[in-house]
């Protein structure tokens, strides 16, 4: 009986020195973030900015965004009005000559701009160049042989790969904290629907102060510029967004070299494409960038583009979304001939087109326009010539307008309105009622095809499919 016990023991024992050698391992596996604290820390500056009373640039610095995404600047907007205002952020050195990448809602409009490194010496730092679509911004201070970070290659972060983020939240200097890539190419349009940067999502905790930090990866590298994060209640919950350095480079080598940002241009409106729409275009499932209108004159028009065309690849990249289109077009350089692989009619076509220029003070006419939850289309319909009042105020020639949708009817179900303009009907152009029915009679019952009309001025893409 002892025989047996001291057996058992023995197992249980071999067990468990077999589970904590197994955790020994499983530690040894785990990241070590020391040595690239020790190598990087040096190379990222606190970033002390102040603002004269009555500056009215302090109270724009931060572009609008939607509410749950707030950019983590740290300022004391509470101060008397006659004393000057106080902000913080972070930022990181690219060059041993002095040249310091950090967000532009940081500095935007600020009267002084102080650099702070890690052993306390200050330097007063100019403005190299802003640009507030990416919210990047370059600043040089005079100084020789600073540490520097190395810049990495942002095809290469995986997700589920581990990130390092130094910076100063809430004012406490050169803070570290860890996380992993949840996803990327985040879309997060502005208010004014500009969506020009890929985001990375991390869990990486990161608060007000940490604004214009580095996130780096295991190599040491940085792969992205703190810049966003999502929240309810002003702190970290978990969701944080990064500028990957493909965009930083980008913006950084143009602010540099001229101090403003020129970006690629197509002059489209576009939207995401769903199933009913995908069925009617011909796709064999839902992707691409669905073309709903071109500015007359611009690249996509004089390049050979037509309203209804699905874009699914660009310069290289595929396109799933339309969200994604306005990323690639944008890190294309202006005058570029780039090859466009797209879906026209149901047929696979590739053109080869020019890039135009997006001035950085000019607004994008490159915009992704979400279909609403419950749009779409039929028949079902009571419609009426177009009056020369609205094409005038619409800018389009002929169409028909919905004046009824019958109740219960497919288009009632699908969410056509009242008041929608019907520009094309699965390819033949509306100019009248009478084309419109010419269009409807010559529909395939149970066949889906695109329908073009104008909502409240703005034009959208809807796949139709009669009874």
């Amino acid at each position: 009986m002892h025989a047996l016990i001291n057996r058992c023991s023995l197992l249980v024992l071999s067990l468990m020195l077999l589970g904590f050698a197994d955790g020994r391992v499983q530690a040894a596996e785990l990241p070590d973030f020391k040595s690239i604290v020790r190598q990087n820390t040096p190379a990222v500056v606190k970033i002390l900015v102040e603002f004269e009373p009555g500056n009215e640039s302090y109270h724009s610095q931060i572009p609008e965004i939607p509410e749950y995404l707030r950019r983590f600047f740290e300022g004391q907007g509470g101060a008397p009005q006659q004393l000057p205002r106080q902000g913080m952020g972070s930022g990181f050195i690219i060059s041993e000559d002095g040249y310091i990448v950090t967000n532009n809602h940081v500095v935007a409009g600020a009267d002084q701009i102080i650099v702070r490194l890690t052993d306390r010496a200050e330097f007063e730092a100019d403005i190299i160049g802003l640009d507030e679509r990416s919210d990047l911004a370059l600043l040089k201070v005079d100084a020789d042989d600073l540490p520097a970070v190395k810049l990495g290659r942002p095809q290469e972060l995986d997700v589920g790969e581990w990130v390092l983020a130094i910076g100063s939240p809430f004012g406490l200097d050169y803070s570290v904290t860890a996380g992993i890539v949840s996803a990327k190419g985040r879309s997060l349009p502005t208010e004014s629907g500009e969506n020009y940067v890929p985001f990375i999502q991390t869990d990486v905790a990161i608060n007000p102060g940490n604004s214009g930090g580095p996130l780096f990866n295991l190599a040491g590298e940085v792969v992205g510029v703190n810049s966003q994060i999502f929240t309810r209640s002003g702190g970290s919950i978990g969701l944080s967004f990064a500028i990957p350095v493909s965009v930083v480079t980008n913006v950084v080598e143009q602010l540099r070299d001229t101090g403003r940002v020129t970006r690629g241009w197509l002059g489209v409106t576009i939207q995401d494409v769903d199933k009913v729409l995908a069925e009617s275009l011909g796709l064999d499932r839902p992707k691409g960038a669905l073309i709903v209108q071109l500015q007359p004159g611009g690249p996509a028009d004089e390049g050979g583009l037509e309203s209804g065309d699905v874009i699914t690849r660009f310069d290289g990249k595929d396109i799933l979304t339309s969200s994604e289109l306005p990323h690639a077009v944008g890190l294309v350089r202006p005058d570029t001939e780039v090859k466009v692989e797209l879906v026209r009619n149901g047929r696979n076509k590739t053109l080869r087109m020019a890039v135009g220029a997006l001035e950085a003070g000019e607004r994008a006419s490159v915009a992704a326009v979400a279909p609403e939850a419950d749009t779409g289309a039929s028949l079902g319909l009571v419609v009426e010539e177009v009056t020369e009042q609205l094409q005038t105020r619409w800018g389009i020639s002929g169409g028909v307008l919905v004046t009824e949708v019958v109740s219960e009817s497919p288009a009632d179900e699908a969410g056509v309105r009242s008041g929608d303009v019907i520009t094309l009907l699965a390819g033949s152009p509306v100019t009248s009622v009478e084309s419109f029915l010419r269009a409807v009679e010559d529909l395939e019952p149970g066949k889906s095809v695109p329908v073009r009309l104008i909502r409240r001025g703005a034009p959208l893409f809807l796949g139709l499919k009669p009874e």
